[in-house]
């Protein structure tokens, strides 16, 4: 803390500190909310200091709001950390308190302190800043910044089981918008909610894109604004896979369909706003910066689309890259929260889901620890066979809303940005057909040589 540059109470009078305290000791949910932005260097009234002191240490330590009796007793207890004249007052005040629980001027109380207690936050924020600006440490202090900004915010000290029972029931809580496939739909009650992270993973050049195409594309033709980050291909390039995606005109084909094309687009409900960054360049901070500026146009987004997590820049660089990645799927979620709705994202597969019939939790190991913060983590397998036949699987890793292990079928042609998903199957069913697979190429060699070599026979005999 700057203790140098930080005010205090006084200009509000020691009946304002009273009845501060008074509130902070009556009503647990403010006593939760300045609790993280109020210091006792703040009041300048001696036993009040004590007294706000020892009621957050109890709290700490017990992670409870003592009642009345419990902090009397608590007081006892400490009676020799405190010279007499102190503990009096304290006594005092706490009996005082039990004789009149009413506070005046409640809701002034409140805002005053809360406004209060926020700009002293802010300002040594600030003052931080300045030795970070040295550093040129920008993500920090947007982080510095935003943290003070944010602090003491909350409406209310958590979500009361008994009396928020019908909130839990109702599906506005989570709003959640649909992937466009009734298969993941059923099995996450509705699509990917609010605050939720969702990460696809596959190997390279499976199609991670199309899928992130996919999941806007069903958003924006709902009628939602989805804010699309590209850190590896043009923005233009993405523009190009939803004109696909929306129209199912094929993407070689798009330059002779244009007036078809913008006919299509211009009928959809919803708004797209695609923003490309260079590979590394941008953080979440980054993302944040330009998700304010859009909401401080009027812009309220309903989903946000990051292809992909692996190239964004870290906050902090640490050692080892892994710890890296994962502050980056933490901060995604985190972004999640801060906007209120969904954010999709995909991952890239270690070598061993290069080919392989089918990515597992196994095959994403590396993968799976850096995203292990997601709601949602679905998996595509393309072999070089199935990318032929505009086929592939997903696999279901992580469900936090139901079931996962699930096998699903797809049709995939990237030609035109097309993904169907069919009907469930198994693990077992997809190794018994990769089985199946591999007898019949066994068969067909073994008779192959068979051939040949009568064949062969044949020519000698001549």
């Amino acid at each position: 803390m700057y203790q140098d540059d930080v005010e205090n109470f006084s200009k509000f009078g020691v009946k304002f500190q009273e009845n501060l305290v008074k509130l902070i000791f009556l009503d647990r949910s403010f006593s939760d909310r300045i609790g993280e932005v109020i210091d006792i260097s703040y009041f300048d009234v001696g036993y009040l200091q004590a007294f706000v002191e020892l009621l957050y240490e109890y709290k700490t330590t017990y992670k409870v709001h003592p009642s009345l009796n419990t902090m009397a007793s608590v007081l006892l207890s400490k009676s020799n950390k405190y010279d007499e004249v102190i503990f009096k007052q304290m006594k005092d005040f706490l009996i005082r308190i039990h004789s009149n629980q009413d506070t005046e001027g409640s809701d002034f109380i409140m805002d005053a302190s809360m406004d209060f207690c926020r700009k002293q936050k802010l300002k040594a924020a600030i003052i931080k800043s300045v030795d970070l600006l040295r550093s040129s440490s920008f993500d920090e202090i947007a982080d510095v910044i935003n943290t003070a900004l944010k602090l003491g915010a909350l409406n209310e000290s958590g979500y009361d089981y008994l009396k928020d029972f019908e909130q839990r029931f109702l599906i506005k809580a989570r709003d959640p918008v649909s992937t466009g496939w009734s298969e993941f739909d059923s099995i996450t009650q509705g699509g990917l909610g609010k605050g939720e992270l969702g990460v696809a993973i596959a190997a390279t050049g499976a199609g991670k894109s199309h899928i992130l195409v996919h999941l806007g594309s069903e958003a924006v033709k709902n009628g939602l604004t989805v804010v699309h980050y590209t850190l590896e291909l043009a923005d233009t390039v993405i523009a190009r896979r939803y004109d696909s995606c929306i129209t199912g005109i094929p993407l070689s084909y798009l330059n002779d369909n244009k007036d078809k094309i913008l006919t299509a687009v211009q009928g959809v409900e919803g708004s797209l706003i695609v923003k490309e960054y260079p590979t590394k360049a941008a953080s979440v901070s980054t993302l944040r910066s330009h998700l304010d500026k859009l909401r401080s146009f009027g812009t309220k987004v309903d989903m946000i689309i990051v292809d992909y997590a692996d190239l964004l820049k870290p906050k902090k660089s640490y050692t080892e890259k892994r710890h890296d990645l994962e502050s980056i799927y933490e901060d995604l979620r985190g972004l999640a929260k801060e906007f209120e709705c969904p954010v999709w994202t995909c991952s890239q597969t270690n070598r061993t889901g290069y080919n392989a019939e089918l990515v597992s939790a196994e095959s994403i190991s590396e993968a799976f620890s850096k995203c292990f913060v997601a709601d949602f983590i679905f998996t595509l397998s393309r072999t070089a066979e199935d990318k032929n036949d505009n086929t592939g699987r997903f696999f279901v890793a992580k469900n936090r809303f139901g079931p996962d292990g699930l096998v699903y079928p797809i049709d995939m042609d990237t030609s035109k940005v097309y993904i169907k998903v069919h009907k469930k199957t198994s693990v077992e069913e997809v190794k018994n057909k990769k089985d199946h697979a591999k007898d019949q190429k066994q068969f067909l060699r073994e008779r192959y040589e068979k051939l040949m070599k009568k064949k062969e026979e044949s020519g000698e005999e001549e």
